[in-house]
């Protein structure tokens, strides 16, 4: 490593792994350790810079600069504001090309501003960097989304990207469980930073609490009160949202050992405004707040519904109901066997969905073990087309508290996929026979007249 700094820069220093730091400067020490570690692992940083859509070759080279600052910004000995000074520089330099990006880091329940962001982009565009790098205890769908809105005319040449602690710690995590850092000296710097970052003391937060509004906007839904979808309650609580989704995933990610995502149409992906706006809508007019996970290789969706009426949340995933078996009953005893008897299960329950006018019919899932029928309908033959398997709990008093909410929300999606999700299979169509054909008498004469042990 050649320590050079960019010629735009008049200070910065190298990013440490062990920084020689005050024990006050934890947001200084945790930038420092983070960008020693993208330096020094190279799949850690071959990860984190494919989340913003940088591909990281072998002979890529990564460079990494804290407390850096610009020539032309400040006197020779004058003191710089911290709002005005990026916390970190990376240069990642692949031989042909170079590129740069700032890095603004927060840790405890400090954010970054929108006038902060902003200076940092001005200070981007001037020097020719690419991208400022934003990091705090804030969750966002995707890296490439980011909990500040910025408009459009300010980002024709310059990116935005955000990770948060618990995202980055999430990741090296996965990367030592699947075993996929090939150095096991790499593999110990790795092992090291997590748990440095993982300590209370290095700033790191999950997102422990709702906004303060929620209380309000859940005793609005529940006495049927009107919501208004641009006030400030709905669109804090749509954000709030937002990052328990993100944090509910990251929490599965070592629980499955496999990246567990929020599942987003594609103009969401896009478009965090209309994802924004579009789940204040859904909030205001129906009073639910949902989530799509994807788990890869599951049978299907985990749905999470939360219902600020009923106080309750519930999980589900949906399956289609094999074709290949005649009866309900039979259909429904497909389902229940994959589906073991645990103590510790919070109470499952089925539901068959049928096509046109059928009531959909649900039942917990003892319940129908003992008798398959139970879910049947009367006055109609129609067949369940497919079955939802769901837990469901009601919070009451308990649903409005901020905290309490998102303690309960934690446990019961893990749960429901410890012990119903992670064992269902979606059926499959079997693979056609090959058909039993009658040989016609006289060919098979006529082939032994023929054959050579006739000759």
């Amino acid at each position: 490593m050649s320590e050079t700094r960019p010629e735009y820069t008049s200070q910065g220093k190298y990013a440490r792994l062990i920084p020689t730091l005050a024990d006050s400067k934890k947001e200084e020490r945790a930038t420092s350790i983070l960008l020693a570690a993208l330096m020094s692992v190279y799949e850690f940083r071959k990860t984190m810079l494919q989340s913003i859509n940088k591909r990281v070759g072998e002979r890529t080279k990564l460079e990494a600069w804290t407390e850096v600052v610009f020539k032309n910004e400040t006197p020779i000995n004058q003191k710089k504001s911290p709002d005005d000074r990026p916390d970190g520089l990376i240069v990642l330099n692949t031989g042909r090309t170079k590129w740069h990006a700032l890095v603004e880091a927060k840790v405890g329940s400090e954010t970054v501003g929108e006038d902060q962001l902003l200076k940092y982009i001005k200070q981007a565009k001037e020097h020719g960097i690419d991208a400022v790098i934003t990091i705090t205890n804030q969750f966002v769908a995707f890296p490439t989304h980011h909990p500040v809105t910025i408009p459009k005319k300010h980002l024709r040449s310059v990116e935005i990207f955000h990770w948060s602690w618990t995202y980055i710690v999430t990741m090296a995590q996965l990367l030592l469980a699947q075993d996929k850092i090939e150095s096991q000296d790499q593999r110990f710097i790795l092992h090291e930073v997590v748990k440095y970052l993982e300590d209370p003391g290095s700033g790191k937060a999950g997102f422990t609490s709702m906004n303060s509004e929620w209380k309000t906007v859940v005793q609005s839904a529940f006495n049927n009160t009107k919501l208004n979808k641009n006030s400030e309650e709905v669109l804090k609580t749509v954000g709030s949202w937002h990052q328990e989704q993100r944090e509910l995933c990251l929490q599965m990610w070592p629980l499955v050992g496999e990246k567990v995502a929020v599942k987003l149409p594609r103009a969401h992906r896009n478009d965090p405004k209309q994802r924004l706006a579009d789940d204040c809508e859904r909030l205001a007019s129906e009073h639910l707040l949902i989530s799509t996970i994807d788990i890869p290789n599951a049978a299907s969706d985990l749905t999470v519904t939360v219902d600020l009426t009923r106080k309750s949340i519930t999980c589900s995933m949906r399956l289609d109901a094999p074709k290949d078996r005649k009866s309900t009953s039979a259909k429904i005893n497909w389902l229940t066997r994959q589906l073991p008897s645990n103590e510790k299960s919070p109470a499952i329950s089925i539901k068959a969905m049928r096509k046109g006018q059928a009531l959909a019919t649900d039942k917990p899932l003892e319940e129908v073990r003992k008798n398959p029928n139970i879910l049947d309908v009367e006055n109609t033959d129609a067949q369940p087309v497919a079955f939802e398997v769901f837990t469901s709990i009601d919070l009451g008093a308990k649903f409005s508290g901020n905290r309490v909410f998102i303690e309960h929300l934690e446990k019961v999606v893990p749960d429901f996929y410890r012990y119903a999700g992670q064992y269902l299979k979606a059926w499959v169509a079997p693979a056609p026979r090959v058909k039993q054909v009658e040989e016609d008498p006289e060919e098979e004469t006529e082939a032994q007249t023929t054959s050579p042990e006739n000759d």
